[in-house]
């Protein structure tokens, strides 16, 4: 299969997909001899200055409207969640901290957590179960998804904001595990 043909195919599966698609699901429709990543960077190029760019969230890829014009448009961010400061310092700390234990999160909180926060946080779909510790009694380590990245508009974890970002806004920064 030609590069051209690949383009047009994972344009087609990009277009007509609402979430985000993994790179392996993208693989799995094209012949095992095409560069899956170099197409995408092809069609990223293509993208940039249109409508419409493809981004990359994760390990996945979707189609997404182009920054400057989200204002024209419903956003998805519309369906604002309301979630309790709880909810929000424990997502910051797993995020940050990742994998991170509960017994970790609630050490750099200084308060317990809920399980209410936690099965919030699950129900969302913005953290998950990640390995167990090899520490004694092998306790669970929670860690951000694909779905937390692409609401809040990351590529990556690295995205996040470090340090200085934080502290320029004013926020204070308490045993952050970054920069």
């Amino acid at each position: 299969m030609s590069n051209k043909a690949a383009e047009r195919v994972l344009e087609a599966l990009l277009f007509t997909s609402s979430e985000p698609l993994s790179i392996k699901d993208l693989e799995k429709n094209l012949p095992e001899n095409v560069d899956v990543e170099s197409v995408i960077g092809t069609l990223q190029k293509q993208y940039e200055t249109r409508g419409v760019n493809l981004k990359r969230v994760g390990n996945s890829i979707v189609l997404r409207t182009a920054k400057d014009l989200d204002h024209l448009f419903f956003a998805k961010k519309v369906t604002k969640r309301n979630i309790s400061r709880a909810a929000k310092e424990t997502l910051a700390i797993i995020a940050y901290h990742q994998p991170v234990t509960k017994l970790e999160i609630e050490e750099i909180r200084g308060v317990s957590v809920g399980s209410g926060t936690i099965d919030l946080l699950m129900d969302l779909e913005w953290i998950k179960f990640g390995r167990r510790k090899p520490s004694p009694g092998r306790p669970l380590t929670f860690q951000t998804t694909d779905k937390f990245l692409d609401y809040f508009d990351l590529s990556s974890t690295k995205d996040l904001p470090g340090v200085k970002e934080l502290k320029d806004l004013g926020l204070s920064v308490k045993k952050l595990n970054r920069d």
